[in-house]
């Protein structure tokens, strides 16, 4: 049963914080031509960079985002819809951002404003593009909210803009070019390049100069990693030294030591790691799992880096060599006391088991759907009266959910698929590969990764909302590996919960609606 001092902080995290600031952003998303790792090529991007600017926020602030789609490229999706990855949106399902889960796109030549509360949410977040595979042309940055009363602040001495970490695949070609080709031929092209804050090299390339991360012997960092990535996953370390984990998507965690770290599509983690080595400089490794490399003779996993260059050390790539150690795993992790660990209980929960398949490749489905996005967003339908499946197309695979209800969501199989669920963190109850479910104090997270057994995550049904459920490896997502989330129908009309609607809001699909087919 979940416990009264559970139920009562849920309430609080919906409330409206009452001592927060209002923090004012202006995105821009625009095309213009870039060359990370030495390749110029055409891009959608937040402010004409890539990564995107950090957005950086405290503890409780709220935030109004004013997005400018000022998109012109014919060879790429003029228009556009952000996602806010991992912030929970209470009574702002509408901000949240998915294409036809959420909200329309925002057409070219016009400005949305997303307008939501962090709600005391602390930790590493991330916003991209979530219309079609538009991210992967670049539209992606970090987000970052810090706790100046952080309860695990004791464990490092260094965290500031400098000790961010961004992990990215990227395509010399566009994104819509690469849907295609793996539309025809069932394989995802794979990337050219893997970039480390926003800098790679790739095979027979220019030496564009690796990003660089300077540290101070004896003082401890915490690195704020983010994979941006659109399919594969990185696997994180630093060359002689070990780092201690921390945070796993805006939730902390008790320290736990490895030397290195898968990091999946969307996932983020913190770290700390402690600069106690020799003087000198140090290889940081990203190398990338995920399709052949045999299959772009651009890629060469083996320069996938940065460098971790301690002060006094001279301006030179160093020469250490990579020694495997003790790799990160999930069912290691632990919340802090502060998080509640185990508050969801192991009472008896609403069980929804996800079966992936592929009868018609490149195609997935679940549970025998392949999802493919409504001409109405689902939560406008759920405005509307939709309240119960029948009420949802067959294609949108809206699975309808009861107020205050524990779920279980299982997804038996394997694929490396890192399954993003919108609106809630969930606690990761039974790992891949476990036998025996963890209630006590499991792992807490936005992003799992599918890799065998039967993966079941569980969660608390207090945010009503429309909430996508979805491979986070976006080619996946573009072929129907998705489900919808209907929360507590009528809440999100009526009562305290009941959803805000902006003018702007109301405004985004008439005005989509309207546009020309080649301006969608």
């Amino acid at each position: 049963m979940l416990s009264r001092a559970y139920l009562r902080l849920v309430a609080l995290a919906l409330l409206p914080a009452t001592h927060a600031a209002q923090v004012v952003f202006n995105l821009d998303i625009v095309n213009t031509k870039l060359a990370p790792d030495g390749f110029l090529r055409d891009t959608v991007v937040p402010n004409a960079t890539f990564p995107g600017p950090v957005f950086k926020v405290n503890k409780g602030d709220s935030v109004v985002i004013h997005t400018h789609n000022r998109l012109t490229s014919p060879g790429m999706r003029r228009s556009t819809s952000i996602h806010w990855h991992g912030f929970l949106q209470a009574r702002t399902s509408g901000m949240d951002g998915p294409a036809f889960v959420n909200q329309c796109p925002i057409a070219p030549s016009t400005t949305f404003d997303y307008v939501f509360d962090t709600a005391g949410q602390t930790g590493n977040y991330w916003y991209h593009s979530h219309l079609s595979t538009q991210y992967c042309d670049g539209m992606r940055g970090a987000f970052v909210v810090y706790d100046p009363n952080d309860p695990l602040k004791h464990l490092y001495d260094v965290d500031d803009d400098n000790t961010i970490i961004t992990l990215a695949e990227w395509y010399h070609g566009l994104a819509p070019d690469v849907t295609h080709s793996f539309l025809e031929t069932g394989v995802i092209p794979l990337q050219d390049s893997v970039l480390i804050n926003g800098k790679g090299r790739y095979n027979g390339g220019p030496a564009v100069p690796y990003a660089v991360i300077t540290v101070k012997k004896g003082l401890r960092y915490r690195f704020r990693v983010f994979s941006l990535s659109c399919r594969p996953f990185m696997t994180l370390s630093f060359d002689n030294h070990t780092f201690d984990v921390i945070e796993l998507d805006g939730v902390e965690h008790d320290p736990v030591a490895f030397q290195n770290a898968d990091v999946y599509a969307a996932q983020r983690i913190s770290i700390v790691l402690n600069a106690n080595q020799s003087v000198s400089n140090y290889w940081i490794r990203a190398p990338p799992t995920g399709g052949n490399p045999a299959s772009n003779p651009n890629f060469n996993a083996s320069l996938s880096l940065a460098i971790l260059r301690y002060e006094g050390a001279p301006i030179a790539e160093p020469t250490t060599v990579n020694v495997p150690g003790r790799k990160y795993d999930d069912a290691l992790m632990h919340p802090i006391a502060s998080e509640g660990p185990g508050q969801l209980g192991s009472g008896p929960a609403t069980p929804i088991r996800l079966e992936i398949s592929q009868p018609n490749p490149p195609l997935f489905d679940i549970n025998g759907v392949s999802y493919i996005s409504p001409s109405l967003p689902v939560l406008l339908q759920l405005l509307s009266g939709a309240a119960k499946p029948s009420d949802f197309m067959p294609t949108e695979n809206v699975f309808v959910l009861p107020p205050n209800t524990l779920v279980d969501v299982t997804i038996p199989g394997a694929g490396a698929h890192p399954f993003h669920l919108h609106g809630h963190n969930f606690d990761i109850v039974l790992g891949a590969n476990a036998t025996v479910p963890n209630y006590v104090n499991p792992p807490r997270r936005d992003v799992v990764p599918i890799n065998g057994g039967n993966t079941t995550f569980r969660f608390f049904t207090g945010n009503p909302g429309a909430w996508f459920l979805h491979c986070h490896i976006d080619w996946h997502l573009e072929v129907g590996l998705a489900i919808v989330f209907a929360e507590s129908p009528e809440l999100n009309v009526k009562g305290p919960q009941a959803q805000i609607q902006t003018p702007q809001w109301k405004q985004l699909c008439p005005m989509y609606d309207a546009l020309e087919p080649e301006l969608q």
